[in-house]
């Protein structure tokens, strides 16, 4: 995964104003020139940090350029030097977590397609063929109607159907071709 570079390093850049001691009110460590030379150093090793958590190089330099703009926003709070790195790495993964949540909840809002439905009038019609069906099945002979089943219902062989109904494979083969004969009349014929 291609990660960009970060700045050369180089001196810290002074803050027009800034007295030659830190800031009375930021802690030493938490400096912008602290910052600055954080990024300069830690910068690649956050990328890679982030990019064990996500997938693409964008979103890894969103979130490690993010976390650095919450430090830099809470670096009043941030005490000890020490602890700026730690803070950043955190923060990183938070950051990272908080992504692939949304990622996630994103994915499970996307609307799913609709199934390849048939129109209510073709459900009515295939509605009343099985009605149909069923109706010239209930009038065949039992045996007709056990071998249409067990074959085309069960999608069983013929001879399986034989062994199961304890019948020779002639008799399946006759049976079933009666039961389907007389299936097509029923079927055929005005209800």
């Amino acid at each position: 995964m291609p990660v960009i570079a970060p700045m050369p390093a180089a001196r810290p850049a002074r803050i027009p104003g800034q007295r030659d001691g830190a800031d009375d009110t930021v802690a030493a460590g938490t400096t912008v020139d602290h910052l600055t030379e954080t990024y300069r150093t830690h910068y690649r090793s956050l990328l890679g940090l982030a990019a064990l958590l996500l997938d693409d190089t964008a979103s890894c330099e969103d979130v490690v350029q993010e976390a650095f703009i919450r430090v830099h926003s809470a670096r009043k709070r941030v005490r000890d030097p020490e602890k700026t790195l730690a803070y950043l790495r955190q923060t990183v993964v938070n950051l990272s977590r908080s992504a692939l949540r949304r990622r996630i909840l994103g994915l499970k809002l996307l609307s799913k397609p609709m199934p390849d439905m048939a129109s209510a009038e073709e459900g009515a019609y295939d509605q009343l063929e099985r009605d149909s069906l069923i109706k010239a099945m209930k009038n065949l002979q039992r045996r007709q109607r056990e071998v249409l089943v067990l074959r085309y219902f069960a999608d069983m062989t013929e001879a399986q159907v034989a062994e199961t109904l304890g019948i020779s494979l002639g008799s399946v083969k006759a049976y079933g071709s009666r039961g389907i004969a007389a299936l097509r009349v029923a079927m055929e014929a005005p209800a």
